[in-house]
């Protein structure tokens, strides 16, 4: 009786292995270059309009860095700020200014712990549809500015986000 079952099992199992298989094949929505490049000059170009020298990152899907643009006169860490912003807007698929406003929560303060994760305002996610495909981020100007910056990036863009 035993056996059956254990037979039975391995039989489903190796099914349910078999089925899983058959879709091996993932299809995913990725940023281009070109389009991650439009954005983070859009970024870059609106917090420079508003008087701001800053940076902006753009990280893919997996939230690795696709661009980072940093205006000859922002200072050297604006760079890796955004680039951690945009990370974090990626894994959590929320602006930072929401990240840092939940994270003030203790239950949720342990996130902020995460390597590469940065609590500060100016990072947005990236979505095509309601997928999270990548994430922007500026900064070198305030909070609220770099967040206004990163969504004119997307917002420049929108149409082909689609």
């Amino acid at each position: 009786m035993a056996g059956t079952r254990i037979a039975t099992a391995l039989t489903l199992f190796g099914l349910a292995a078999s089925a899983a298989a058959a879709q091996g094949v993932v299809t995913q929505r990725n940023l281009s270059l070109g389009l991650a490049k439009a954005i983070a000059e859009a970024t870059l170009g609106e917090c420079k309009a508003k008087g701001f020298s800053t940076a902006a990152a753009v990280v893919d899907r997996a939230g690795q860095v696709l661009v980072i643009l940093r205006d000859e006169q922002a200072s050297a860490q604006t760079a890796e700020m955004a680039r951690r912003k945009a990370y974090t807007a990626r894994m959590f698929r929320m602006s930072t200014l929401d990240f840092q406003k939940r994270t003030e929560d203790p239950k949720y303060a342990a996130q902020r712990d995460v390597a590469d994760i940065l609590a500060l305002g100016g990072g947005v996610p990236i979505n095509a549809g309601t997928e999270t495909i990548g994430g922007i981020a500026s900064s070198g100007s305030t909070q609220d500015q770099d967040d206004a910056c990163a969504k004119a990036g997307v917002a420049k863009v929108a149409e082909l986000l689609h």
